[in-house]
């Protein structure tokens, strides 16, 4: 049976991931900040308590409370699924120009989508089974179509998994992103995507349609699967083909 880890596991495209794991067999780690949210996601992917689903809480974009996880983390990880991360402008006052909140808004960002799969990977690697999986979860807004911020967080968040496949790969282990575009769903939004942010973003696609947090999480499973095992530091866009990977 296989450990795998989800950060970001208690809603959205991370419970999406969670569940297409826990369907297959494998025993699953849900993490994130808020208790509450992943004990629920836990009696919902594992209603009869067979024992496949744990939550544990934490910040996974602080160093101090990553290390204090690590005991109640699995002794061996098969697969990492870095998941936690959001547009945290979207929590924030509009910016005034004044230098030290523009820092303080590219610090939030950068710590919330590169800073959390950063620690929570550096420090699972010594678990790291070889012919393991790591699949981070990025974004479509890091090829350029905006965001701020946040898009360039997930630019750099393609760039580390580059040098991760690198390092890794000796132990067979994979690095690989996941991109999404407009993913309908999920607390992203914070509830303010109008249906005509919707369709603008629909219209961008090929197949007409918006993203499911589905659609991301199998994705997810098949680079994870050992059929994915040449697939590595490569960025697999899951958009509709709203961008183009070519």
């Amino acid at each position: 049976m296989r450990e795998i880890v989800v950060t970001g596991g208690g809603t959205g495209i991370g419970y999406a991931v969670a569940a297409a794991f826990v369907a297959q067999g494998d025993r699953v780690t849900i993490a994130g900040r808020r208790e509450h949210v992943l004990k629920e996601a836990a009696d919902r992917l594992d209603p009869g308590r067979t024992g496949l689903v744990a939550a544990v809480a934490f910040n996974a974009a602080n160093p101090v409370a990553v290390g204090e996880a690590l005991d109640r983390l699995p002794s061996r990880v098969d697969v990492l699924v870095n998941n936690a991360g959001g547009n945290t402008d979207l929590d924030r006052p509009a910016d005034d120009g004044d230098l030290m909140d523009v820092a303080e808004g590219w610090w939030a960002n950068l710590n919330a989508n590169l800073m959390s799969a950063v620690l929570v990977t550096s420090a699972l690697i010594p678990r790291l089974a070889d012919d393991g999986r790591i699949v981070t979860i990025g974004s479509i807004a890091a090829r350029g179509t905006g965001s701020g911020s946040y898009g360039a967080a997930k630019a750099a968040v393609e760039a580390w998994t580059a040098d991760l496949a690198a390092e890794l790969g000796p132990r067979g282990v994979t690095a690989n992103v996941v991109s999404p575009g407009l993913v309908v769903d999920t607390e992203f939004f914070r509830g303010r995507l109008t249906e005509e942010g919707v369709r603008r973003r629909v219209e961008n696609t090929r197949n007409g349609r918006a993203g499911t947090p589905e659609d991301v999480a199998e994705t997810v499973r098949f680079l994870a699967s050992p059929q994915a095992r040449h697939l590595t530091g490569q960025v697999v866009h899951v958009n509709g083909g709203a961008y183009l990977g070519r």
